[in-house]
């Protein structure tokens, strides 16, 4: 994330430039996520210049995967893009932002989720604009607001080995490995699959990783057989103070879209999964305060130890005698295991 930053006012004078004088190349949409429930959907994406981006693989070499880092990294982003969107014969005109995000959401009014829903957008002819594909349509989670369960995850040392106390570290897993080299950790297949029950319950993913990684999340979710779903990843947002701030915090942004989907799907009770590497916990106990009756479960993966003071002011911090504790594991086991006797997941 530090080097897209560093690398911004770079790259969008180049886009800009290229773009007055005609010779953009090849433009994309890439649709980031669309989800909702019966009465609104959210769609979110980005136009980028197309470049071809090798599959990853387990034998590809350090040097190939630091390479297709570079060039994800590298890859510009481009504003002031026109993309028509449509659904269910509603459609909407959006331009792209500097970052080349595009973003809008759609009224419903179904009475029931149809298992199937399509959402289609498209570049809008400009001189000079060049789409890679006319047209593209994507499925769309949709899942009731009443639903009795929802998975809210974390991925960053939670799902995937990441080291994100440790910059080094992981700089160097971020820019080495690809999605089928890098690692979940045990068990995490396994327990993901059993708490959504099939594909019938959804999940979430809220991570304080930039869209940049999203087809590197996306790919490694899949090849690792761990239930897919809507990714919310955070907007780069450049500006001094996030120059200043890059790397740690992050708190509000994982907030504000927890937040989100409390309010999107207000029936839905949910189970919190995080980990002790920076503000899980306190993000997770102050989303228990805010929604007294909302949680069911909460489990911290411990990356490093919660000292006793820390467990302390968690405690203090959720004053609702009825939510449930947050439970601290060492392992994906011992986060199987609690949720089989509290009967979250069937047992085995």
């Amino acid at each position: 994330m530090i080097t897209r930053i560093i690398t911004f006012p770079f790259r969008y004078a180049i886009s800009r430039i290229k773009k007055r004088i005609g010779k953009l190349g090849t433009l994309k949409v890439e649709p980031l996520y669309a989800f909702g429930n019966e009465q609104k959907i959210l769609f979110k994406g980005r136009v980028v210049e197309s470049y071809k981006q090798s599959k990853p693989a387990p034998g590809k070499t350090y040097l190939h995967n630091i390479l297709a880092a570079l060039r994800r990294y590298a890859g510009s982003s481009v504003s002031e893009v026109k993309v028509k969107v449509s659904y269910h014969g509603q459609m909407k005109t959006l331009e792209s932002d500097v970052e080349g995000i595009i973003s809008c959401s759609f009224q419903n009014s179904f009475d029931k989720i149809k298992d199937k829903d399509r959402l289609c957008f498209s570049l809008l002819p400009e001189e000079d604009i060049i789409p890679e594909r006319e047209k593209i349509c994507i499925d769309v989670y949709r899942y009731p607001s009443d639903h009795s369960l929802g998975i809210i995850s974390d991925i960053d040392d939670t799902v995937l080995i990441s080291h994100a106390t440790r910059v080094g570290k992981k700089f160097w897993l971020s820019i080495s490995k690809n999605a089928y080299t890098r690692r979940p950790f045990p068990g995490v297949s396994q327990f993901y699959k059993a708490l959504t029950h099939g594909g019938e319950n959804p999940v979430f993913y809220v991570s304080s990783s930039d869209w940049n990684l999203f087809d590197m999340i996306r790919d490694f979710l899949n090849y690792r057989k761990i239930p897919a779903g809507p990714l919310l990843l955070k907007d780069l947002q450049v500006n001094l103070r996030n120059i200043w701030k890059s790397g740690g915090g992050n708190h509000d942004h994982k907030l504000e879209k927890v937040e989100l989907l409390m309010d999107l799907y207000p029936g839905m009770k949910f189970i919190l999964i995080g980990d002790s590497g920076q503000h899980d916990p306190e993000l997770y106990a102050e989303v228990m305060e805010k929604h007294p009756g909302r949680v069911k479960a909460v489990y911290i993966r411990e990356i490093k130890p919660v000292n006793h003071q820390r467990r302390r002011l968690l405690e203090a911090k959720v004053k609702d005698p009825e939510a449930p504790d947050i439970i601290f594991v060492e392992n994906t086991q011992q986060a199987i295991d609690h949720a089989q006797t509290h009967n979250l997941i069937p047992a085995t």
